[in-house]
């Protein structure tokens, strides 16, 4: 996913109804809002999306909605990898990979054991790119089951093949991640950075865009971000948006996605705060949070004069 472009690409959640199973009326129209804010691409299937949570029949039925919405505008990736032997994965990998995305995600965690080598996991990662042929693949350093973050020369060494074109760093270290991006120059390929906290500094490294649960909240403001973040003119308010982001980091992870969704509600969007994930306990404290998230990004939002669609 090489873009001159800084882009975001949303880790979409997924929208359920009051009795739990998939609500494919909202997941339309939040793929909608995704797209109307000007996302780059999207990312289906994730964490957010609660992907541990649903069959291998939702995974791919949630994953062709979302193609059919989108409709060719921004390429689409989602996950493909659940554990289990190398074949059993390379197998779901071509599931996904045939309902139209332009790459199939691998988690990491689920490649080898926590307790395994980097020798073991690149065995079988250059395992599943053998039986996957010419499919596109990409990393996720996804947080569970365990996280395993890819080493620079590993990245490197993966994406000299010409198979890996994405990679989801969730690292937490900019040298790192430097380091990644010196490494694997040149190749038609994107790092896209989750952390927040230091998103200016990656986009100004060299990451090609943001892939963060912060656009599950306000994903024109990730935009306008990846838009302006180097724009000398608009220093103040690059610094002001990312220092809004630094504060409310502990609201928005605080049992999430519950509060995105609940902000979403807030925001219009005809969605139920139901989760199948044990996230904890949406208290009236944590309403009152989200409440004043809400206010606080509706005046920075005026300030910036960032239009929304609802």
């Amino acid at each position: 996913m090489e873009n001159s472009q800084k882009g975001f690409i949303p880790v979409m959640l997924t929208p359920f109804l009051s009795n739990g199973n998939i609500d494919y009326p909202a997941l339309t129209q939040l793929t909608e809002i995704y797209l109307q804010a000007g996302s780059s691409g999207l990312f289906a299937n994730c964490l957010s999306s609660e992907m541990f949570e649903l069959t291998d029949k939702e995974r791919i039925q949630a994953i062709k909605h979302v193609i059919k919405v989108v409709d060719g505008a921004v390429p689409v990736v989602a996950t493909g990898t659940f554990g289990g032997a190398i074949s059993k994965q390379a197998d779901f990998v071509k599931e996904v990979s045939d309902q139209g995305v332009e790459a199939v995600i691998a988690i990491t965690s689920l490649l080898a054991d926590e307790n395994e080598s980097d020798d073991v996991f690149n065995d079988r990662v250059f395992d599943l790119l053998k039986q996957t042929h010419e499919i596109p693949i990409g990393f996720y350093e996804c947080p569970v089951p365990y996280k395993r973050v890819l080493k620079p020369q590993q990245l490197a060494d993966f994406v000299s093949t010409g198979r890996v074109i994405y990679h989801k760093d969730t690292s937490l270290d900019l040298a790192q991640i430097k380091q990644k991006l010196k490494l694997t120059e040149g190749y038609a390929f994107g790092l896209y950075d989750a952390y927040i906290v230091h998103a200016v500094e990656s986009l100004k490294a060299g990451s090609s865009g943001l892939s963060c649960i912060q656009g599950n909240y306000f994903p024109e403001l990730i935009v306008w971000l990846c838009d302006h973040y180097n724009d000398e003119t608009l220093r103040e308010e690059v610094q002001s948006v990312q220092q809004f982001l630094i504060d409310n980091m502990d609201v928005m992870h605080n049992v999430y996605p519950i509060v995105s969704k609940y902000f979403l509600q807030k925001r219009g969007l005809n969605i139920s705060t139901f989760t199948r994930r044990a996230v904890g306990n949406f208290t009236p404290n944590v309403i009152k949070e989200v409440e004043k998230l809400f206010e606080d990004y509706s005046v920075l939002r005026s300030d910036l004069n960032i239009q929304v669609f609802i």
